[in-house]
Parts: structure tokens; C-alpha cells; sequence
């Protein structure tokens, strides 16, 4: 039987190219989506044209009943879900914190850490040896600026990726003995959608200089990582961190 794998925001960026890898790799995969339906469909359709299988589903996962829900229409679906990516996450405008909000603090913890959280907790629910199931994987996806605190930028955003390193260690030491492997890879200055949602779409190209490689990455760079996690090739890695970053 082929490994279900669900992906939360996989209709862009790097979730949309770990989609693709991942399906290459023979998951049937899961494409999460909150809006955009039709790029989540064109998702679906290249996974399909190279001969894999995939669905999407739509869920807010910043929403735990829709999130229950989700991993529900997977399990259906499927018949079973052996790995999940928790990659959807949002940022916010640039800014400083003494310019924030307590709503806007509050999304960001909301959709960057709560979500994620709940989202492991169905996986282990569904994964664990412990609750009858028969292990998983589990890759969270950070960010660099856990560990560079994104000063003047967005620094909510920065604390959210950091619950996330902690989550993806404490997590891992948990489920080890159930089957359960959980990594966490922590993308750099990546060329997608998401600058442009915070103000500044040529913020990778402004900042590339700071690169020790002079370069922003790509989102099939990132997802290349996840899906090495998510093999037998990983198989004795848990708790582990992998920088995406180019040297920075």
C-alpha cells in the first residue's frame, strides 16, 4: 500500500514543490489549501500528469475544527495518513514591534504555532503505536529567522518559527518510542509568494549579498531536504534541524 502524505499549504511555494517531489518519491500526497482552490487543483493535475496520486482539501488550519475535519477527509480518502508537512504559515508586513498589535501578534501565533501543534497532535493520534497506529513522520517547516531574530522585520514572525524548533524537539524525544520520527527544516531567504505578502517583494534580492552563497534559494532546494527527511534514508534522524540557508 503506498504512504499518505498530507502537505498544509501545498498550493504555492514550498509546499506546492514538496507536492511534487514528494509524489515522485511515490506518496500519494494530501494538497491542503485555505483559498486559492484553483492553484491547489493545479497542484493535483501535475502530480497526476507524472503518473502520481493526490487530492486536495480545503482547511484553515489556524481552525481546529477544520483541521479535524481535514486530517478526517484524508484518513477517508486515503485510508490512512503515514506523514504530514506543516509547512502552511503566514508572515506580516514589515514592521517593528513597538509599531504591532495584539491581534496581529495573536494571528501570527494562532496560524505559526497553534496550528502547527494541533496539526501534530491528529498525526500522532492517527501515527503513534501507542493510539494503534503504525508510526509516521512528521517534518515541521521553520524558518532561519528563528535563530536570526528578524530585527525590523517581523520578529512575531521569528518568535512563531522558534515555538516551532522547540516544538520539533520536545515532540520528537516524545513519540520516538512510538514509531514517530519528527525534523524540522528551516528554510533561508527562499524565492516565493511570501516577501510579497509582507510588503516587500524584492526583499530575497536585497538581502542576497548577506548569503554567504550570494543567492536566494528556490522552493524545490527546500522541499528536496523535507522529502529526504521524510525517507528511509532519514530513518535514524529525530529532533534534527536542517538548515536550508545557504550559510546564513
Amino acid at each position: 500500500m503506498s504512504q499518505t502524505l498530507l502537505i498544509t499549504g501545498a498550493s504555492r511555494g514550498i509546499g506546492a514543490a514538496t507536492a511534487l517531489q514528494a509524489a515522485s518519491a511515490g506518496w500519494q500526497v494530501a494538497v491542503n489549501y485555505r483559498q486559492d482552490e484553483a492553484a491547489a487543483q493545479q497542484v493535483v493535475a501535475a502530480i497526476r500528469a507524472q503518473g502520481g496520486a493526490a487530492a486536495a482539501f480545503p482547511a484553515d488550519v489556524s481552525d481546529e475544527a477544520q483541521i479535524i475535519q481535514l486530517f478526517a477527509a484524508v484518513a477517508a480518502r486515503f485510508g490512512r495518513i503515514d506523514g504530514l508537512v506543516n509547512n502552511a504559515g503566514a508572515t506580516a508586513p514589515l514592521a517593528r514591534l513597538d509599531s504591532f498589535s495584539a491581534e496581529r501578534i495573536q494571528r501570527m501565533l494562532l496560524l505559526n504555532v497553534a496550528g502547527p501543534m494541533l496539526c501534530c497532535r491528529e498525526a500522532v493520534r492517527r501515527m503513534s503505536t501507542r493510539h494503534g497506529g503504525r508510526g509516521g513522520i512528521i517534518v515541521n517547516v521553520s524558518s532561519a529567522a528563528s535563530r536570526l531574530g528578524a530585527a525590523g522585520e517581523y520578529i512575531d514572525y521569528a518568535a512563531s518559527k522558534g515555538a516551532i524548533d522547540t516544538l520539533t524537539l520536545g515532540l520528537a524525544r516524545e513519540v520516538a518510542g512510538e514509531g514517530i520520527r519528527v525534523n524540522a527544516v528551516r528554510p533561508g531567504l527562499i524565492e516565493t509568494g511570501i516577501h510579497a505578502i509582507s510588503g516587500e517583494p524584492g526583499r530575497v534580492a536585497r538581502l542576497s549579498s548577506s548569503v554567504p552563497m550570494q543567492r536566494g534559494g528556490q522552493p524545490q532546494e527546500v522541499a528536496a531536504a523535507i522529502v529526504w527527511l521524510l525517507s528511509d534514508a532519514a530513518s535514524f534522524c529525530t529532533g534534527s534541524i536542517l538548515d536550508v540557508s545557504g550559510g546564513r
